[in-house]
């Protein structure tokens, strides 16, 4: 509880306050075990009457509960003990008050004067703000709105309760995770194009000779674009490009689908118990994952659970496969374990019909709550089984918004069973997966019951937003915090942050600004121009620094440590260019090397603290940080015990006093004793080394103090 005299301080304001991020009005800080308790203060006006605390928490169907709150010390400071609900769920909360219209301390859009200029009674609601330092909240004239399917305004304030015995395997915390398109990345030294040629007889691919050619976006005349044209790159071309992997600091590998399926992309399964063909089948992976082993690596699997392909042992709609598919089931009568996975129906024309995901006939819908599907894919010898006793570390799951939550709590389930609580299972959700709704409710996602965590493409549009110039630090940074205090601990530092990936344009290309467009001839040919070249590229330079600095899992999409370009799909898969790679790409491929080795040396940014440390303009400064030599989750940690990372997004220099940013990390370490990293040759002048205290950070310039 705050002392008597920052009570004073606090609460002789002419306006009311709670900031949910501010150990003064919330504490502890963020998202909080079942059952846990937590202390909220609110600041009020001194003529307020009535101040009540209104909250609601469940997460498929809500409780709302008020509780009057205490006076402290007579000062228009109020104060409530709040005990946690006993199951994971979301709780929203917000202050509702009333006083005089004419209070002068009202704002004045929300005075209310009685037409005989008396003063009358309102009622105000004070909720969560949007961008707000230090989660801030403001004034409302009505309550919040936090129904699933309500347009949420206005705010209220939220503490996510997760299971108290959430934990996310160590070695997700802080990786360094690679993501390739197995497709493109390498074929492997014992190349035969004819072989590849030979190894499936589906009339509809495109099989690439010149690994150097450009993605194909026609398809063939009688079948159209489907996604079905080949390079040849394979596991063993992974397994023999390893060195090259490990040398970017990586211990996690992120594999695109490699399940048998007709298109290069494999979203569409045809076979979940075998590696496709094309990639070197199933003794390739186990080839893969044993080297893999050697070298400390583990291997993340993408799990598409949400719909298979129509071309697949399963639904067999074109007849490829042995045995009777659902489709032909349906459509002839005849018998097929799979007919009850898939939802049919007959169109007016007496066609087949049945649910597909967003439309595309290629890819039909699973109907997931299905028993014997999620035995095939949670019993034994299922998909899980399977997988996890060949050695993958867990599945990243595709579209995991469109599975229903009890699907995801077994599969987290039986992961962890299968492993010894050692396995992963990362979702792909876009959104805040802290009160994501879709499906008309709430989502189990940062509870501790479905995900260990989720994609970072939240990450992604904030970082973005801020390189790009669309916001400054200080939102930057509001909105970080906001992720922070809404997502457990646990969860936070396994984020799968990105800048990359195969569903959106690459760092280079969405740091260029183009503009938005569908026209896969203009998304051909648009390359960063020369004349922003440098800058794009050492914009690119910080957000790879950012990422591998922050709080989580960093994720590097293949080619982006070379700066590689590319537009939406399919622009974004092209071919790793092996030997083909510019001055530039190499002196991009050594600075990532040199930040990942900072990463791999010093424990502090992988699980250490964070606090920022300056947000202003185009500045930005965080530390990582260790507290007596152990990290945020009471490790011991090896490295050095503080490393603060300075950024200048600007066109401009930046001149930072360092003595500023030291003296609130409790590293116990002084700007004196600070080293500047080999990286940092962005400064201008001379800093530390130079006897002084104020730096100069050149124009899209990063830079990194050691301490």
């Amino acid at each position: 509880m705050p002392s008597e005299k920052t009570q004073n301080e606090l609460t002789n304001r002419a306006r009311c306050m709670h900031a949910s991020r501010l150990p003064e009005y919330r504490l502890p800080f963020g998202a909080r075990p079942c059952a846990s308790n937590v202390d909220i203060f609110f600041d009020c006006y001194m003529e307020a009457t009535n101040v009540t605390f209104c909250y609601t928490y469940g997460l498929y169907g809500f409780s709302y509960h008020e509780e009057p709150m205490y006076s402290v010390s007579g000062l228009g400071r109020y104060y409530v003990e709040l005990m946690l609900p006993a199951e994971p769920s979301i709780l929203f909360y917000w202050f509702r008050f009333n006083v005089p219209g004419d209070l002068e301390a009202l704002p004045e859009d929300l005075r209310a004067v009685s037409a005989d200029g008396n003063s009358q009674q309102i009622t105000l609601y004070y909720g969560a703000g949007m961008d707000t330092p230090d989660g801030e909240g403001t004034l409302y004239l009505e309550p919040p709105r936090v129904g699933a399917e309500e347009d949420k305004y206005p705010f209220a304030f939220q503490i996510t309760v997760y299971n108290k015995d959430f934990k996310t395997p160590d070695f997700l915390k802080g990786a360094m995770i690679y993501q390739i398109f197995p497709d493109r990345f390498a074929r492997d030294s014992a190349f035969d194009y004819q072989k590849m040629v030979n190894t499936d007889a589906r009339t509809e691919r495109i099989y690439h000779e010149d690994w150097n050619e450009d993605v194909d976006t026609q398809g063939k005349p009688e079948t159209g674009y489907l996604a079905c044209d080949f390079y040849g790159g394979s596991l063993k071309g992974i397994e023999e490009k390893l060195d090259y992997i490990k040398s970017l600091g990586i211990n996690v590998l992120y594999l695109n689908p490699i399940f048998e399926a007709r298109s290069s992309h494999r979203y569409d399964t045809a076979d979940y118990l075998n590696v496709d063909p094309i990639l070197g089948g199933t003794a390739a992976f186990m080839s893969l994952q044993n080297a893999c082993r050697e070298k400390g690596i583990k291997i993340i699997l993408d799990g598409v659970f949400s719909h298979t392909g129509a071309d697949s042992k399963y639904f067999n709609k074109f007849d490829r496969y042995d045995g009777v598919g659902a489709y032909k089931a349906f459509n002839e009568g005849e018998e097929s374990r799979y007919r009850s996975w898939y939802n049919f129906f007959r169109n007016a024309d007496g066609s087949v019909g049945y649910d597909s995901w967003w439309g595309f006939p290629d890819l039909p819908n699973i109907n997931e709550d299905d028993l014997s599907y999620r035995n095939f894919i949670f019993g034994k010898d299922g998909v899980v089984d399977t997988w996890t006793s060949r050695g993958a570390a867990g599945f990243r799951l595709d579209v995991s918004d469109e599975l229903p939550d009890s699907f995801i709590r077994q599969m987290r389930q039986t992961v962890k069973e299968k492993t010894g609580d050692q396995g992963a299972v990362i979702g792909e959700v876009w959104e805040d997966a802290s009160n994501k709704c879709s499906y008309g409710s709430y989502r189990d996602f940062m509870l501790g019951n479905t995900h260990d965590s989720v994609m970072g493409y939240t990450f992604r549009h904030i970082i973005l937003d801020f390189l790009c110039g669309y916001i400054d630090a200080d939102i930057a940074n509001t909105r970080l915090e906001g992720f922070r205090e809404r997502y457990p601990v646990e969860a936070y530092y396994s984020m799968m942050n990105l800048v990359s990936s195969h569903d959106v344009p690459r760092i280079m290309t969405a740091l260029s600004k183009p503009g938005d467009t569908d026209d896969r001839v203009i998304q051909r040919g648009f390359k960063v121009s020369s004349s922003d070249y440098e800058a794009v590229s050492s914009l690119a330079r910080m957000a790879f620094a950012f990422q591998t600095c922050y709080i989580g899992a960093s994720c590097i999409y293949y080619g982006d440590e070379i700066l590689m370009e590319g537009y939406k799909d399919p622009f974004n898969r092209r071919t790793y260019p092996w030997n083909r790679t510019g001055q530039k790409q190499e002196e991009a491929l050594s600075y990532f090397r040199r930040i990942a080795r900072l990463r791999t040396e010093n424990e502090c940014l992988r699980t250490g603290y964070y606090e920022t440390l300056m947000a202003q303009g185009g500045t930005f400064a965080f530390v990582r940080y260790l507290k007596e030599g152990r990290d945020a989750f009471g490790k011991e940690a090896s490295g050095s015990r503080a490393v603060v990372t300075i950024m200048n997004r600007s066109d401009k220099p930046a001149y930072v006093d360092v003595s500023e940013l030291y003296g609130s990390f409790g590293c116990k370490a002084s700007p004196d004793d600070g080293q500047i990293h080999p990286l940092s040759e962005q400064f201008i002048i001379g800093g530390i080394l130079g006897g002084t205290r104020k730096a100069g950070i050149k124009p899209y310039g990063t830079v990194f103090l050691i301490y």
